[in-house]
């Protein structure tokens, strides 16, 4: 059974002022949810993402907070609440990466990552078990580089191994409330995070690796999204899902 009624409740989205989550954003917008656009410092962006829905007939507000801060995480459930009623679905795609090899990267850098993506996951899986209703689905974006283990790509990779791990735990964690968890993990996507430290012919190079011999776009993602926070997602659980066009 799934009770979600996209009309009357929310998504959040987290990381959704650029990329990935941006066009979650828009997509869950296009399938009836009122969106809550998280971004972390620029409202800019943001704004503009609201724009957007709001242009094209959807509901959509911008909502700031660190996701690695308890208390902020809190903030923007409530915020969610506020403003549409509910939160049926929580799609996690806050993140950052930084390329380094392991015994070049400073600590803090390692720390910062791990706070992003690992303990900002955490802390939206424990706001969302509070707040998500029969029908509710959590959607944590993870990546299938995972399998490789490229070089330089260390702290990134453990901070996403890690969230999959939680995806099969908060499931489990879940039982018998008929909310479904899971993870998208794009392979290499065409956006300003997989862009940033790489050279056109490390570019062309990944882009050459899947089967496909393109790079993912954006709205390769969010309609696996679509689909998981949809009805026709409604018994895939605990899973993950590699929209990476055979690249791993």
């Amino acid at each position: 059974m799934n009770d979600i009624t996209p009309g009357k409740t929310a998504a959040i989205v987290t990381g959704a002022s650029g990329g990935i989550g941006r066009a979650i954003a828009e997509r869950l917008a296009a399938d009836g949810f009122g969106v809550v656009v998280h971004y972390a410092g620029n409202r800019a962006k943001a704004d503009e993402v609201v724009g957007a829905i709001v242009a094209a007939g959807g509901r959509a507000i911008a909502v700031a907070a660190d996701v690695a801060d308890e208390t902020q995480v809190a903030g923007l459930y409530q915020a969610a609440s506020d403003a549409f009623g509910g939160v049926a679905v929580v799609v996690n795609s806050a993140g950052i990466m930084k390329l380094a090899p392991l015994a070049d990267m400073a600590a803090a850098d390692f720390d910062r990552i791990v706070a992003t993506n690992l303990r900002g996951t955490f802390l939206m899986m424990s706001a969302a078990a509070r707040h998500l209703g029969s029908g509710g689905r959590f959607i944590a974006v993870t990546t299938s580089v995972i399998a490789l283990g490229l070089p330089g790509y260390g702290a990134y990779i453990a901070s996403k191994a890690g969230v999959e791990g939680l995806v099969k735990v908060f499931a489990n964690e879940l039982r018998g409330r008929n909310i479904t968890v899971n993870a998208v993990a794009p392979g290499p996507v065409a956006t300003a995070l997989f862009f940033e430290g790489k050279s056109e012919e490390r570019v062309a190079q990944m882009a050459r690796m899947p089967p496909l011999e393109r790079l993912g776009q954006p709205e390769d993602i969010s309609g696996v999204a679509s689909f998981l926070a949809g009805p026709d997602g409604a018994w895939v659980n605990a899973q993950v899902l590699r929209a990476n066009g055979g690249f791993a």
